[in-house]
Formats: C-alpha cells, sequence, structure tokens
C-alpha cells in the first residue's frame, strides 16, 4: 500500500560516501524512494548492525533517512481528526468480522453486512454483492469509510487476505498473488455464492484482476473496480519503468538483506513502529486529515501477530505476480471501473500502469470499450477510498446502479 514522493528544489546531500542530485532525475517519481518509505521509511537499517557490506549499507541508510527527512518535513505533526462516529464505526466493522477455513486450513477473517433492498427504478435487476479487497499492510477496516454508504444498498463483504490483518500468517507460507486471487475465488465459491463485484485497492485491485480472468465459472465475477491498482506483489513488477530499471540492483540487494533473519527481525522492528507508519501514510495520502490515530493502529495492530515478520519478507522478496496489462485483454467482457488518484507516488499516474489504463477506454474495440470507465481523482493519493471516499463514492455508486449483471 504504501509509497512516496518527494519533490526537492535544490540537490539534497546524503553526506559521505554518497551525493545523489535528485534534479539530475526528469521525473517526481524515484523508484527507491518507494522502497524505502514503502517498507519502513527513515532509519530503516539499525545503526547497530555491523556488516560487511558496510559501503551499501551505509548509502541505503543515509538515502533512507535523508529522503525521509525531506519528504515527510512539512507533513509532520498534524492534528488527529477522528471522531466519535467513525471509532463507532470501526467496533461495527470488527463486531461484524466472522472466520472461514481456507482449504479446510486457513484462518481468514471477513466482514458481512447483508442487505436485500428493492432493485431501482434505473437498474430493475437484483443488486449485486460487493466485495472489497484491501492493499498491501491493510486489513478490512481500512475501509472504514465505505462500508456503511455501500452497505446501505448492497450486501457488502470484505476479507482480510492470508498474512494481513486478523488472518491467519503462518509459517514459512510463500504469499503470491495467484494463490491471493485463488483465495478470492474460492471465497466467492464458498461463502458468497451469487454474483459479485470485485472492488480493490493496490495489490487488492491486481488480485481482483487475476482473480477473474482464471475464474471458472464467469457469472461469480459481475464487474470490477480498481483503486489505483498495483503492477505485482512488490516494487520489482513494473520493470519497463526506466526507474525501477535504474535502481533494481538496490531492490535485489535490499531482498537480499531481508533474507538475513536478524537483518529482518531488526527492520521490521522500525517499519512497524507508530511514528514510521504514520510518516509513511502521510507520504502517499492527499489528504493528510484523513491520517489520523485509527488509521495508524489499523496497520499497526496486525505487525504483532505470530507469523507478521514471515509474511512481511516473503510478500518483498517474493515474486511480484502476473502483469495487470497483461490480463486485462482476457476479462474485456467484464464491467470495469478504474479510478486513479493523482497524487499517488506508488503508482503514479504518468507511469506505465497509469498510463495504460488512462487509455484503456480508447484502445479496446468498439463492442468492448464500454465496458470500462477511468476518472482521475484530484488531489487523492494511492488509497483513494480511505484518503478521500467521497470522491470515490461520487463516481462508484452511479456506476453500481447502472451495472447490468
Amino acid at each position: 500500500m504504501m509509497g512516496f514522493t518527494v519533490r526537492a528544489p535544490r540537490p539534497v546531500s546524503f553526506g559521505p560516501p554518497l551525493y545523489l542530485q535528485l534534479r539530475r532525475f526528469p521525473s517526481k517519481h524515484i523508484g527507491i524512494r518507494s522502497l524505502l518509505f514503502r517498507y519502513g521509511g527513515q532509519n530503516i537499517l539499525p545503526r547497530s548492525l555491523n556488516m560487511k557490506f558496510s559501503s551499501c549499507v551505509s548509502a541505503a541508510k543515509a538515502t533512507s533517512s535523508s529522503i525521509t527527512a525531506a519528504a515527510t518535513g512539512a507533513a509532520a505533526g498534524g492534528e488527529d481528526t477522528t471522531t466519535s462516529l467513525e471509532v463507532e464505526e470501526l467496533r461495527e466493522i470488527k463486531d461484524k468480522c466472522r472466520q472461514w477455513k481456507w482449504k479446510g486450513r486457513y484462518a481468514i477473517n471477513y466482514f458481512v453486512s447483508l442487505s436485500d433492498p428493492p432493485p431501482s427504478s434505473s437498474n430493475p435487476k437484483p443488486k449485486p454483492s460487493l466485495l472489497l479487497v484491501h492493499g498491501f499492510g491493510a486489513s478490512i477496516p481500512h475501509w472504514r469509510r465505505n462500508i456503511r454508504t455501500l452497505s446501505q444498498n448492497y450486501s457488502v463483504y470484505a476479507i482480510d487476505l492470508l498474512g494481513f490483518g486478523a488472518s491467519e500468517k503462518p509459517t514459512g507460507f510463500s504469499y503470491t498473488m495467484e494463490k491471493w486471487a485463488k483465495l478470492i475465488l474460492d471465497f466467492l465459491d464458498e461463502i458468497v455464492q451469487k454474483p459479485t463485484v470485485l472492488i480493490g485497492n493496490s495489490v487488492g485491485s491486481l488480485a481482483c484482476v487475476i482473480a477473474a480472468s482464471e475464474s471458472n465459472n464467469k457469472a461469480l465475477v459481475g464487474g470490477l473496480v480498481l483503486l489505483n491498482c498495483a503492477g505485482g506483489m512488490n516494487n520489482k513488477a513494473i520493470v519497463d519503468d526506466w526507474r525501477i530499471k535504474l535502481l533494481l540492483p538496490l531492490l535485489w540487494f535490499f531482498d537480499f538483506l531481508l533474507k538475513q533473519r536478524r537483518i529482518a527481525s531488526a527492520i521490521f522492528e522500525r517499519v512497524k513502529q507508530r511514528d514510521t507508519i504514520r510518516k509513511a501514510l502521510l507520504a502517499v495520502y492527499g489528504n493528510k486529515e484523513s491520517v489520523d490515530k485509527e488509521l495508524v493502529e489499523i496497520i499497526m495492530e496486525p505487525t504483532c501477530d505470530p507469523g507478521a515478520l514471515d509474511a512481511f519478507v516473503s510478500i518483498v522478496t517474493g515474486p511480484p505476480g502476473p502483469n495487470p496489462m497483461q490480463l486485462i485483454s482476457r476479462i474485456s467482457d467484464i464491467p470495469l471501473l478504474v479510478l486513479w488518484g493523482d497524487q499517488d507516488p506508488f503508482t503514479p499516474l504518468d507511469g506505465p500502469l497509469g498510463k495504460y489504463f488512462a487509455s484503456l477506454p480508447s484502445q479496446l474495440p468498439p463492442n468492448a470499450n464500454a465496458n470500462v470507465s477511468f476518472f482521475v481523482l484530484p488531489g487523492v493519493g494511492h488509497c483513494p477510498h480511505d484518503d478521500r471516499p467521497e470522491l470515490v463514492h461520487e463516481r462508484l455508486l452511479p456506476w453500481l446502479d447502472h451495472l447490468s449483471i
């Protein structure tokens, strides 16, 4: 879920032995910035760590510390804006959660709010169910600002993917995008059992795309809503972006560090600190007021569960999975709504993925482009549904109302 943007009006010195002139790069989005903020931000490597690769680690530490200071200095401190109503809604969401055994083995946490509203005048057909799928590091409560609105007219389900939230985090499990997609399909088949619109954010969007493309029962997936869809399970996905190519060696080096148990544990301890989480969220949200205490707790709480470290390492170092741009052609018959925050530093609108989805309606044949809608959400970051939920509902609710399943 996490990424960030740094805007530097003048060169930033990281001190010896590394000096990086940020103004050399024509784009405001640099891959390593996203990497460092997504996986920990400031001081991600503890100073006490004694490594033989001292020069590389010193550069990584200096880069992480300086970038964080530059990116978050203006955002630090903000007031908490959580209301008593939001706290109550969050409590209600948790109270309505249930548990399902996936494959008869893994405990999966899910939310359900059943509704049976009459068909609308504009669409007399029965309304589909909705399944909400969160992004990296998030969980069901991340939909806290959407569930009440959506459940007024739809049966709403939400799921904690394996390894996240209150779902099980099995030791030794190898996480992949394909396994999450299979989890979604099995959930539709065993729990929902009716046509469903899949609504995902970030890697949750990608999991929904994969699920739709691999479904043997096309009637189950009645529509797709993608909120700033990720290009893969981690930052190594969009390799045709020059910014990722440039920093790929450092990404692989970071993977190497995480595969050392002692180092990974030290890094994860820094990642899960409230202050680190808050700074990272401030960097990826357009509306800073949406980053409140409740949001920080939503992200932080599951990191204390047994198996959380193993899940973090497996997800960050694992294969990125299928590219969504290669899958969309397989699901051209499924109605698709794409909403994109234009302040997203992790999957930027001017990056390969953003450009692809923005141009998608014009690229499809006439008989298919009617199924695709794309809207840019101004002033919104990587998590539109929680960042500025009113802008998401403004586009989502009319689209759902006219959906024909």
